[in-house]
């Protein structure tokens, strides 16, 4: 079960980071509008809980590949944010 420790310690991690990007470019332009700082924040929440749902989840049959899916989707949907926060 030490994998489903790290997948969930490395969800929070990397989409903590990038929360914390997002409100570092916020503190360091504060003459900026912060609507899409702050959507970049709404969306790594939401795109947390998503994914801590799938990785609680225990009705799928192939947990492995399940979990799998997760981590994969994780690095996608974090390239995506991270982007996101530098195109700010």
């Amino acid at each position: 079960m030490a994998s489903i420790r790290d997948l969930k310690q490395d969800i929070n991690y990397v989409l903590g980071d990038i929360i914390e990007a997002a409100l570092i470019h916020q503190t360091a332009n504060p003459d900026e509008d912060d609507a899409k700082s702050e959507q970049i924040i709404e969306d790594c929440i939401s795109t947390f809980d998503e994914l801590i749902a799938r990785v609680n989840d225990k009705s799928v049959e192939n947990r492995s590949a399940h979990l799998k899916q997760v981590r994969a989707d994780l690095e996608t949907k974090g390239k995506a944010l991270i982007e996101r926060v530098n195109g700010l």
